[in-house]
């Protein structure tokens, strides 16, 4: 769960209160800086008994926005290893189950705020509160562990996430600078640009790598709340002047396969996860809520506009592009300035993202390090661990820099278990001892294999694919088609 993405990022997280913060001083401090950046307050860390709650408008705003970012540019390639037909039903499906879960968490977690009389509570402590009324012994005695869980799954998470980026960021500069000899102003002139070479991917992403750093290096969550507005308008323009490329001259889709091979799919679920993957935006939103009883309908209608918005853009991309659309459908767009423009402000919106998704692993891991040493260090230790941890994200990006599979394998790895796999869980371990209908146990049964067996396939098929790749740090975008 991002609170980059309830600011502007993609998918994300805002459960910053752990096991292994120091104090319940400290968890109250990460708590309160979570709602403050949720509704952009300028306190760094307001009082939430007194700090105004945003209205049912704004917090529709800020679901819908919290789940767009890198994640809708993949999903036109999604479509394509699921199939023309398979594809739009399948993100749909998933648009509702993910959906589903997150009615699930906000169930839970308000019957425990009733019966623990706590006016929040966040996915960690839900977790491990589930776990506590569980029947089983042994999960009542390890219920501590539920909340490490979903902490140590959030930073594979926000950090797969600052990966994507870094690639997405490499990826997108290396063609502008390549195709600037050839850029005209006519953006419906066909003809096949061949790009000038320049240096290599892994290059590009070590440019990036000070100004990155310079970012993390930033604390303050006011400053953040700059760079998270910033995002936010760039990746607005930049996705209208998308769809307006994309729905125009559509050709005849009769060639493209109804459904693709099944090996293939493992990789459209990887992406699909990771597009839908901000379950854990929703507590926060719900808590900032003036009338939290009108969430659920809030809830509902944000995945919602969110799902009708993922396959429109996923299915327009590949009927626009067929097999030729690539790994993000800006390395599609015709080669003039217009869409160079918009890759560039795509690139200025991701590099604000990549510190507001940081800031979430950032205040798990830093908090409870500092804390392990004398007052004196605790400031160059955080600095240490800042850039330790956005040197890691370069070399990982490094290892792994072809998008479509970073994306999958995220989206497998991590994101299935946050949005699929843990939720349907937490309701039985809530309920069981309650009285629980058969139909209710399974349904959760099924919706939880249907993660795992996402996370086994997709996790396998992306590093298979990684594997078996000839030139792995080669980027496909050699060639853009102008059509």
């Amino acid at each position: 769960m991002s609170m980059t993405k309830s600011a502007g990022g993609p998918q994300g997280a805002v459960d910053l209160k752990l096991d292994l913060k120091p104090s319940s001083e400290s968890a109250k401090k990460l708590q309160n800086k979570d709602s403050s950046f949720l509704d952009g307050s300028p306190s760094e860390s307001p009082d939430l008994e007194t700090t105004k709650g945003i209205t049912a408008f704004q917090a529709l705003v800020h679901l819908v926005k919290g789940n767009i970012g890198t994640g809708v540019l993949g999903l036109p390639l999604a479509m394509k290893n699921a199939g023309i037909l398979m594809g739009p039903l399948s993100l749909l499906a998933m648009g509702f189950i993910s959906c589903h879960c997150m009615h699930i968490l906000v169930r839970c977690a308000q019957r425990f705020c009733h019966r623990l009389n706590k006016p929040f509570m966040d996915y960690g402590d839900t977790v491990m509160h589930g776990l506590e009324a569980s029947p089983s012994t042994w999960l009542r005695n390890h219920a501590h562990w539920g909340r490490r869980i979903v902490s140590f799954f959030l930073i594979v998470t926000q950090m797969g996430f600052c990966c994507v980026y870094i690639v997405f960021l490499a990826d997108n500069l290396k063609q502008v600078v390549e195709a600037v000899n050839s850029t005209t102003n006519n953006c419906h002139y066909n003809r096949t640009v061949i790009l000038t070479p320049t240096m290599d991917s892994r290059l590009y992403m070590l440019t990036f790598l000070p100004f990155l750093v310079l970012l993390v290096f930033v604390r303050n969550l006011r400053a953040l709340s700059i760079f998270s507005l910033l995002a936010n308008i760039t990746m607005l323009v930049s996705l209208i002047i998308i769809t307006q490329s994309i729905i125009q001259g559509i050709p005849d889709p009769s060639h493209l396969p109804l459904v693709a091979n099944w090996k293939t799919y493992s990789l459209f679920f990887g992406t699909a996860v990771f597009s839908f993957e901000s379950i854990g935006v929703v507590l926060p939103l719900e808590n900032k809520m003036k009338d939290a009883r009108r969430f659920p309908v809030i809830l509902s209608l944000g995945m919602s506009i969110v799902t009708a918005l993922y396959i429109s853009i996923g299915t327009l991309g590949y009927l626009r592009f067929g097999n030729d659309i690539k790994a993000s459908i800006t390395l599609n767009l015709p080669n003039c300035w217009l869409y160079h423009s918009v890759k560039i402000l795509y690139i200025i919106g991701i590099l604000c993202t990549y510190a507001l998704q940081f800031y979430v692993p950032a205040e798990i891991i830093i908090p409870f390090a500092t804390s392990q040493v004398l007052k004196r260090w605790a400031l160059p230790l955080d600095l240490f661990i800042r850039l330790a941890m956005v040197s890691l994200t370069c070399v990982l990006a490094i290892l792994i820099p072809r998008l479509d599979l970073v994306l999958s394998l995220v989206g497998s790895l991590s994101s299935s278990a946050l949005a699929l796999i843990i939720p349907p869980l937490l309701e039985i371990t809530t309920y069981y001892s309650e009285g629980m209908s058969p139909v209710t146990i399974i349904k959760d049964a099924l919706i939880s294999i249907l993660g795992f067996v996402g996370f086994v396939m997709g996790t396998y098929q992306a590093l298979d694919e990684l594997i078996q790749s000839e030139d792995p740090l080669t980027f496909s975008n050699s060639t853009i088609f102008i059509q």
